[in-house]
């Protein structure tokens, strides 16, 4: 009896890309990309994860070049977004572990709050407020449990970018303080951004000021980000006259396009 055997064509490669369009990055990379050669080769190639971009609308209009790995900058676009909980205020002192809680304490007021300026940030509805005594707040955060796996961070480096907000009273005088690290998987420190003091004069334009550093190149080892704020008054008035936080964000940023 003269055996034979039935090969399955292969689907066109056009068609395959427009299947895998649908399914999630993570699935993509642990699942399908084992299933043969064929989808193997897609799945690693840059047209599927282009296609991917554009059409979760990721590629800004104005681009000018192309990313070193389209796959990495979806990965990094799509997991973009302020890994700080509770920036401003909105859900009182939650996600903050509190380090320090002199004076009258941590205080949440509503903007502009009394001689105060508006947020350039329509937004931004709400701050923390220091007293007196120094006032210090921090929050840890976990890169991996946030979807940032090892071989991103320490082959790739992507930029790792620290802002906040802080502004003080129009009548009193006040100081304040910021410290970012980035942390090993045992919490060693490996870089950390420490900017000296900031001390603004009583009877300043209460304007809010906004402090930013990007750490970038930072090598082997980063798994967690330590946010850490302090400030007070400097005039040791009773009550809530010390510097204003608010808005803070650490953000993994994907490669700029334009």
């Amino acid at each position: 009896m003269e055996s034979w055997t039935y090969r399955i064509p292969l689907i066109p490669n056009d068609a395959v890309t427009y299947i895998l369009l649908y399914v999630p990055a993570a699935e993509l990379l642990a699942v399908h990309r084992l299933v043969c050669r064929q989808w193997k080769e897609i799945i690693d190639g840059p047209t599927l994860w282009k296609k991917k971009c554009q059409w979760e609308g990721f590629i800004p209009k104005t681009i000018r070049r192309s990313p070193k790995s389209w796959k990495v900058f979806y990965v990094l676009s799509s997991l973009k977004r302020n890994l700080i909980r509770n920036p401003s205020a909105e859900e009182n002192l939650d996600g903050w572990k509190i380090i320090s809680n002199g004076g009258d304490k941590w205080r949440i007021e509503d903007l502009p709050g009394d001689h105060g300026t508006p947020h350039p940030e329509e937004h931004v509805n709400k701050y923390f407020v220091t007293s007196f005594g120094k006032c210090e707040k921090e929050q840890i955060i976990d890169l991996n449990a946030e979807g940032y796996c090892s071989e991103l961070l320490d082959n790739i480096n992507p930029a790792i970018v620290v802002t906040d907000w802080y502004a003080a009273r129009r009548d009193c005088g006040s100081k304040y303080n910021i410290l970012v690290q980035l942390l090993s998987g045992s919490l060693e420190v490996l870089h950390e951004f420490c900017p000296k003091t900031v001390v603004i004069e009583q009877w300043s334009d209460a304007c809010w000021r906004k402090m930013t550093h990007t750490f970038k190149n930072y090598g082997h080892g980063v798994r967690y980000v330590r946010f850490n704020h302090a400030g007070q008054d400097t005039q040791l008035w009773k009550g809530w006259y010390g510097i204003r936080v608010t808005n803070s964000s650490v953000v993994v940023e994907p490669e700029t396009l334009t």
